[in-house]
């Protein structure tokens, strides 16, 4: 019987109205809004009470919680107890363990790879070991969910493992010493050739900015002179590591950045350029998809709008909401949107939404977008006038004054499609073919590939191959995970799934470099970036 004293339940009710309704006397179509919350409270005690079968209190208020805030927009939302540390550690850009990225593939756990500078890998554990016990415990059999479980736990405290590593005949032992864990919001930085570098930011976190100036400082040391910086499938963050992060690419002082208008006034801020960007002379170009949201938004809507550089690949998500979080007595926690952002032409570049919540998210994937250049933002107004009004585009100066449009999103100057996977790339994906036949691989022939290429990345690049025996093996495996393969698809696909070994072998002996290094020939997007350096120096003016 699923039942809570109603008092708590409701007092927390009484701490989200006082935050929302502070200052507020008449919200609710003119009542009072302790008038509501006393509704509301007769309905659960009610409910709870006379209600045919047991209540699940805390369930109901979820429930009653969720309903509120989806009548708001599709981006306040209410943070369960279980899913508040995990979401708090994406931002924080932290989480206390032993530092390892990891798998269970047919009940054995494995370490995919260990997190640089973690305890893992100043121990000396290494990707491909199978971890075999668990303080003294069997970890075979274990649950995905049950891993973290097991293996986080406060800095400072000791969890002991068994590892099987290929080669070896007996078990090895590991006294690890938990401590703080970065979670790395920029996932590579290196560089293409011997002057353009690449950097691809995942999210915006506490660290973001940090990792972001490390990362190039580490590529001017290389000879860096043009950079692609990929926000590709970012789904934003924090706004203030977005603001530092354009504040380093701006030349000049005085000039906005973003700025926000709220109903409430101590919301409405301008963040304005210092003039001191450390790397104001390198000319830049911005990868984007439809998976770039906010955050991401406000990077690349900032160097749009001050013709800085480049924007290219698809029109981006469209979410110029901010967000508040609250947290509540329970630990739980709610996402409210206090305000709207703009980019420094004016333009708001949140999407028109309605009800249909799903709808509204699919709508940004399903565009149908004319390929070309769009510097002068020609494709968007041929499109309008064919369509002869869309009121939802306003149009917008840039410094320089081209044209471009409000209303959904940042549309690139070069509209450039991603090549789509196949349903059956996609299947074998899902079971987790790849990564399993990789790690299997590695487990047979790591010591070869490790006396073939040591850690020469730029050698196994040129020179290893997906053979068509391991293609074969591939099959076999993907078969024997369930997947139906259907042949005429599976020749046409052969191609990326060689490319995909490769690049998810080059990852357990290389990390994130060797994935990058190994897609970057057949990534269609970032090949085209790469010849659009003289049109990014010209419209910035650093020719």
């Amino acid at each position: 019987m699923k039942k809570s004293f109603s008092l708590p339940t409701v007092s927390i009710l009484f701490f989200v109205a006082l935050l929302l309704g502070m200052q507020i006397n008449n919200l609710i179509s003119g009542d009072n809004i302790f008038e509501q919350l006393n509704k509301f409270k007769d309905v659960l005690s009610l409910a709870e009470k006379y209600y045919v079968d047991d209540v699940d209190t805390p369930k109901m208020v979820e429930s009653a919680i969720n309903g509120m805030l989806s009548n708001l927009d599709p981006h306040s939302i209410y943070i369960p107890v279980s899913q508040l540390p995990r979401v708090n550690e994406d931002f924080q850009g932290s989480f206390e363990g032993i530092g390892v990225e990891y798998a269970v593939i047919n009940d054995t756990l494995i370490v995919v790879t260990p997190i640089t500078g973690g305890p893992s890998e100043m121990l000396g554990i290494l990707a491909g070991d199978k971890i075999i016990k668990i303080n003294d415990s069997s970890a075979v059999g274990i649950k995905q969910e049950d891993v973290p479980k097991k293996l986080r736990g406060p800095k400072g405290t000791h969890v002991k493992v068994a590892i099987h590593r290929s080669g070896e005949k007996n078990l090895i032992d590991f006294d690890i010493t938990r401590d703080k864990i970065p979670l790395y919001s920029v996932d590579v930085s290196y560089m293409i050739d011997q002057e353009v570098g690449y950097i691809s930011v995942n999210r915006f976190s506490a660290t973001t900015y940090n990792e972001f100036v490390d990362g190039i400082t580490k590529l001017q040391s290389k000879g860096l002179k043009k950079l692609i910086i990929d926000l590709r499938n970012n789904g934003g963050g924090l706004m203030d590591q977005a603001v530092k992060m354009v504040d380093e690419l701006l030349p000049y002082a005085g000039k906005k950045i973003v700025y926000t208008k709220a109903r409430r006034p101590e919301f409405t801020e301008e963040y304005i350029s210092k003039g001191q960007g450390k790397f104001a002379s390198i000319p830049i170009i911005i990868l984007v998809n439809a998976g770039s949201a906010s955050a991401s938004e406000i990077v690349s809507g900032a160097i749009q709008d001050w013709d800085r550089g480049l924007i290219v690949g698809e029109t981006t998500f469209g979410k110029g909401l901010v967000q508040r979080q609250f947290e509540l007595p329970d630990k739980s926690a709610f996402r409210l949107t206090i305000a709207r952002y703009y980019t420094p032409s004016g333009r708001l570049i949140q999407r028109p939404y309605g009800k249909d919540l799903e709808a509204y998210r699919k709508e940004a994937f399903d565009r149908k977008e004319e390929e070309g250049d769009n510097v002068e933002h020609n494709i968007e107004n041929n499109k309008i006038q064919a369509e002869e009004k869309d009121s939802t585009k306003p149009v917008f100066q840039t410094a320089s004054g081209r044209n471009v449009y409000g209303g959904g999103g940042i549309t690139p100057d070069y509209i450039v499609k991603a090549e789509r996977a196949s349903t059956l790339f996609i299947q074998i994906l899902g079971k987790g073919v790849f990564r399993e036949y990789a790690l299997g691989y590695i487990d047979r022939f790591g010591k070869q590939i490790q006396n073939d290429y040591g850690k020469d990345l730029k050698k196994y690049l040129a020179d290893f191959t997906t053979s068509d025996t391991m293609l074969s093996d591939f099959e076999t495996l993907a078969k024997k995970k369930g997947v139906v393969i259907d042949s005429v698809q599976y020749e046409k696909d052969k191609t990326d799934f060689r490319t995909r070994i490769k690049a998810e072998i080059a990852r357990i002996d290389w990390g994130n470099e060797g994935w990058f290094s190994v897609y970057s020939s057949d990534d269609h997007q970032l090949q085209k970036a790469l010849g659009l350096f003289p049109e990014a120096a010209k419209i910035a003016g650093l020719n």
